[in-house]
């Protein structure tokens, strides 16, 4: 079986210009295409990832870190990252970090050491330090969901503070003053702009913001459940919730139900993400866009730019938009 080393020969030319034939997206002049192509053609031989990267010193993979694999978010987001990657000819290597910031750091120890040509993380745990150094010493990275001083090119990052702000603004806009409020984790960056954007809806309107109606979530389904019914069970009237996730949501959706709660009549609910989840629950459910799809394309794009040399356009930051479905009424219509 021909390999690339008689490619090359033949050809009359080097390793990385065959590689450069056999890549998608990499610059190479059509005569020295066709004289390639032509003496793949002479000696059978079919490229494969093992020969590109000896050839290239590169492994044509990418390492993704995600905080966690279950769920729609990231299943959005992986999915989008791969479809971009492997239509590049790359191929992507996951590992979760749990939230946990050695985890993480064992997962980035683990991307490197099976030569990842890049990363991508989407971390909460890891400080800023160890990312802008990891970048500038070892394995280039790109970051999602956040803004890392040291890295800001390397960032594509939400306006969560301004999606904190639009959930709570439709609940204002529909009469709601009685407004709780589930968030994620407050020590993720993330949840604590939401949050930011909910007070300033809030003081904007001229509504007196209640810290009794602050229930710290985690992010799942149960979360949602249990905050809401702890809300309830402090018995201090509302006519509202904003959850900082669909997630969150479908599981106070599903408290209210049990409650025997007519929605939104009754009790008015908001998410953010506008995972497929929102669109099937019912009431269908008024959540927040969090574009993630698109922000996994424009990572992927990043990585095939600035480490794979290839022609790409990218947007790195991006706004959120309301979404308006069945969740949301005026009190007690």
């Amino acid at each position: 079986m021909a390999n690339i080393y008689e490619v090359a020969e033949l050809a009359g030319v080097s390793l990385a210009t065959v590689s450069r034939v056999i890549n998608p997206g990499a610059k190479v002049s059509d005569k020295t295409r066709e004289k390639v192509l032509a003496a793949m053609r002479e000696l059978g031989y079919q490229p494969n990832s093992i020969a590109q990267s000896l050839a290239t010193r590169s492994s044509n993979s990418v390492g993704v870190l995600v905080s966690e694999l279950h769920g729609p978010f990231f299943g959005a987001m992986l999915s989008a990252i791969e479809q971009t990657l492997k239509s590049a000819g790359k191929f992507v290597l996951v590992a979760a970090g749990h939230n946990k910031e050695e985890q993480e750091r064992e997962a980035i120890r683990f991307l490197v050491s099976r030569n990842c040509d890049a990363l991508i993380v989407h971390c909460e745990r890891l400080p800023d330090k160890f990312l802008v150094e990891h970048d500038h010493n070892t394995t280039p990275l790109v970051v999602m969901n956040r803004k890392v001083r040291g890295l800001n090119d390397h960032c594509f990052s939400l306006n969560n503070e301004l999606g904190g702000y639009l959930a709570t603004k439709s609940l204002l806009k529909h009469k709601h003053k009685r407004i709780a409020y589930i968030s994620g984790p407050l020590d993720w960056v993330d949840a604590k702009q939401r949050l930011a954007g909910h007070k300033r809806a809030l003081a904007e309107a001229g509504v007196k913001y209640d810290e009794r109606l602050l229930h710290e979530g985690d992010y799942h389904e149960t979360g949602g459940q249990d905050a809401l019914t702890a809300l309830f069970s402090k018995e201090i009237p509302f006519t509202a919730v904003v959850c900082a996730n669909d997630e969150m949501a479908a599981g106070a959706m599903a408290a209210a139900h049990e409650r025997g709660l007519e929605l939104p009549r009754e009790l008015s609910i908001v998410g953010f993400d506008d995972a497929p989840i929102s669109r099937y629950v019912y009431p269908r459910l008024t959540t927040i866009h969090y574009p993630i799809a698109d922000m996994g394309t424009m990572a992927a794009r990043w990585v095939l730019k600035h480490v794979y040399e290839q022609e790409q356009d990218v947007q790195q930051v991006f706004e959120p938009k309301l979404v308006e479905r069945d969740s949301v009424s005026v009190p007690g219509r």
